[in-house]
């Protein structure tokens, strides 16, 4: 059994894992490509930036839109932002 699964890696077989993008639970394969995230959230990278979230200090990691490798974890949480914020601004364009 144990080797059927190192045969199946082998072969380019990937595990499938539950993640959730802005809140929506998505099955991806791991290991996956940021590219392969914003697709699957259907996230337009011209006007957002994928995040992943993380519960320790620090900064939340960006997933940049690429194919580079990206090792998944079951139960992973990604997030959007907006790439134009700009929070000095007020509504009627003149801010504060």
């Amino acid at each position: 059994m144990e080797e059927n699964k190192k045969n199946e890696h082998a072969s380019g077989h990937h595990d499938e894992v539950t993640i959730h993008i802005d809140k929506r639970m998505f099955k991806s394969p791991n290991p996956t490509s940021g590219s392969a995230l914003y697709t699957l959230g259907a996230v337009d990278s011209s006007k957002y930036d994928l995040f992943l979230e993380v519960l320790d200090k620090g900064d939340d990691p960006f997933i940049p839109c690429d194919g580079n490798p990206i090792e998944l974890k079951n139960g992973e949480h990604f997030y959007t932002v907006q790439k134009n914020l700009n929070p000095g601004t007020s509504k009627n364009g003149r801010g504060n």
